[in-house]
């Protein structure tokens, strides 16, 4: 199982060189990957073909990147050429956001939100294979369009599927899923389950896991609670919530110390993950620091 870790799960409020240092950091620490939230601030793609340019050996990955205000065209042509920077480290996670972002902010509907990933995966998809695309859909209409970007078409693509509809859609038209706030029970009757059902026995499964090493347990949960709130009211994780029996985020949360947290890391590459994705919370000073250092040495293990 690959280790990484996730920049801005509760918000990047740093400047764009103190995010760029953070992936170099990660890659320092001796972790497989940086994934970057794209939660209204720095636009992730780009982002992440920066942090590439600055780094060698670490992978760089959107978690994730919302597909309706973005064109698949656009978005594909977006992602190829990150990928073609990065020589062929980056993967393109996609997600439908939420009705709440989608309608209330961006005046967009939210109607059929199963519908539009299928048409959106028709046109992106094979544009990242280098094909042509002639498509008719209700929402995208694609007429001879291709991309021309060496280096670009070795892409793999993962999307936030947690409900059964997204699950074979993701199943079958791309490399697997990018969850958020899916703990180890519903991961292994759930998730994992549904891609076995939906025919691809070997998803790729991106598990992220909101993280602290630390003895102060009921202080780091209630600081993870506050600032992860709303992952606990929007309806996709909330159902997720619901499934593990947890109350809110801090109750999924990997909390404590070395022992703890290995353990807990061990029994998501038991089930099948193949990507740990860590998202460090800082709760108090030091925090931060060592959670990193302890997740680079889980690769030596």
């Amino acid at each position: 199982m690959r280790i990484g870790a996730m920049i801005g799960a509760d918000g990047t409020k740093s400047s764009i060189d103190e995010v760029i240092q953070l992936g170099k950091d990660m890659e320092q620490a001796g972790l497989d990957h940086v994934w970057l939230a794209n939660i209204f601030s720095y636009d992730a793609i780009s982002t992440l073909g920066l942090i590439a340019r600055e780094t060698s050996t670490i992978r760089v990955g959107t978690a994730v990147t919302p597909t309706y205000p973005r064109h698949p065209g656009a978005l594909a042509q977006q992602a190829m050429t990150t990928a073609a920077a990065s020589k062929g480290r980056f993967t393109l996670g996609i997600g439908l956001s939420h009705k709440v972002v989608i309608e209330n902010m961006y005046g967009m509907s939210y109607d059929k939100p199963a519908k539009h990933m299928k048409e959106y995966l028709n046109v992106l998809m094979p544009l990242i294979r280098g094909e042509t695309v002639n498509y008719n859909g209700d929402e995208f209409q694609v007429n001879g369009l291709t991309l021309d970007i060496p280096g670009g078409n070795d892409l793999p693509v993962v999307v936030a599927a947690l409900g059964p509809l997204m699950i074979k859609l993701a199943a079958q038209m791309t490399d697997g899923t990018n969850t958020w706030m899916v703990g180890p029970k519903t991961m292994e009757e759930h998730i994992i389950p549904s891609f076995r059902d939906a025919g691809k026995p070997d998803p790729a499964i991106v598990a992220g896991m909101p993280i602290v090493l630390t003895t102060n347990v009921d202080q780091a949960k209630a600081v993870i609670a506050e600032n992860l709130t709303v992952y606990g009211q929007l309806p996709s994780y909330r159902a997720m919530l619901d499934r593990e029996g947890a109350a809110g985020p801090a109750d999924i949360a990997i909390v404590g110390d070395e022992n703890q947290l290995r353990g807990q890391i061990k029994r998501f590459e038991d089930l099948g993950v193949t990507d740990f994705n860590a998202a460090i919370m800082d709760t108090e000073e030091g925090a931060y620091a060592r959670t990193l250092e302890f997740l680079g040495s889980l690769k030596g293990n």
